[in-house]
């Protein structure tokens, strides 16, 4: 597996890695895990190959739902919620 990765680079800090890039990563080397067991391409068990793989699935899922929570709320425009909008009287 061959992959390139996007580095950001930021004023006197760290190099940053984009999350979805890195989310793509882990579930590609899940897949390529699972891939590699079903093919004869490893010694290893395949209830460890499965679980393996399964935790870097949630690994991801968990970085997922992260930055879900850190995005700044959508306002949808025309929509009228409660106590939103007026009412014909």
């Amino acid at each position: 597996m061959s992959t390139s990765i996007p580095l950001v680079s930021t004023s006197g800090g760290p190099l940053l890695i984009p999350a979805d890039e890195v989310t793509d990563l882990l579930r590609r080397v899940a897949v390529g895990w699972l891939q590699a067991e079903t093919g004869d391409g490893t010694d290893l068990d395949p209830r460890t190959m499965h679980a393996l793989a399964a935790v870097l699935c949630e690994l991801a899922d968990q970085i997922d739902v992260e930055c879900i929570g850190l995005m700044p709320a959508r306002v949808e425009v025309g929509r009228r919620g409660p106590g939103g909008g007026s009412r014909p009287g």
